[in-house]
């Protein structure tokens, strides 16, 4: 394995970070923490406490994981992009370098930058509520799954897309609907019956229902149940890129 192609992916693509600190850190904490004030304090005072949770702290998984996928489909895909874009991908193609080498590169310094992001953000929600994490072994695994996960969907989506455009589809019109549907500031318990089984469909359910349990012993769904959801997203994603990488989809601009 070629190591050193694998770091020099990793750490370009971690400056990029430091070097758009204010878009790539600062602006999700930010809107994050304004949804602590909005909801975790205006609307949160007036709500009951959910499964013996007060629902300022019950929303923090899901906050997290809000933040999570959108920046971990966000730093994969304009990761992988840019190189099309302004044609450096020959470099990359023509390089002594496999497919596993890429996808380690750049995927692990998307994954990283959205683990420090989420590391960022629970610190940052001690200032607005209490919580206790009662899982953290569980809760890391599961923070660095999703982290995994989601950059793997965000590469493919970066080699599909050819155009900038199309970078911010899926992310702005599946993704975050789906997030904000899927038991961030609710749980699903509290929904109809017919609309339970509904929601069930939306696999970013699994994702915070696991995460909040890590949490709180808390879930929606079985946690067997999430991670089997996460483990075969994974598997999913790892066989479209092989296939992407084998037939050579879209990985030239």
């Amino acid at each position: 394995m070629n190591i050193y192609a694998i770091r020099a992916i990793y750490k370009f693509e971690l400056g990029r970070t430091w070097r758009t600190l204010m878009q790539s850190i600062a602006s999700p904490v930010i809107s994050t923490s304004l949804y602590f004030v909005v909801f975790g304090s205006a609307i949160g005072s007036r709500m009951v406490e959910i499964g013996g949770v007060s629902y300022g702290a019950f929303i923090i998984p899901g906050l997290i994981m809000l933040a999570l996928l959108t920046e971990s489909i966000s730093n994969a895909s304009f990761g992988i992009y840019f190189p099309k874009y302004n044609g450096t991908i020959y470099e990359i193609l023509s390089a002594p370098i496999s497919m596993r080498e890429i996808l380690l590169g750049y995927v692990g310094a998307a994954a990283t930058k959205s683990v420090i992001l989420g590391v960022i953000i629970l610190i940052t929600a001690r200032l607005f509520v209490d919580y206790h994490i009662a899982h953290p072994v569980w809760m890391v695994t599961f923070l660095l799954l999703t982290a995994v996960t989601f950059s793997l969907f965000g590469f493919i989506i970066g080699i599909w897309a050819d155009g900038f455009e199309k970078l911010q589809i899926i992310p702005m019109l599946i993704v975050t609907p789906l997030t904000f549907l899927g038991g961030s500031f609710y749980s699903i318990t509290m929904l109809p019956p017919l609309w339970q089984t509904i929601t069930l469909a939306n696999p970013v359910v699994y994702l915070i229902s696991a995460f909040r349990w890590s949490f709180y012993d808390v879930a929606d769904v079985n946690v067997g149940v999430s991670v089997a959801m996460i483990l075969l997203f994974m598997a999913g994603c790892l066989a479209l890129i092989s296939w992407m990488f084998r037939t050579g989809y879209r990985l030239k601009s």
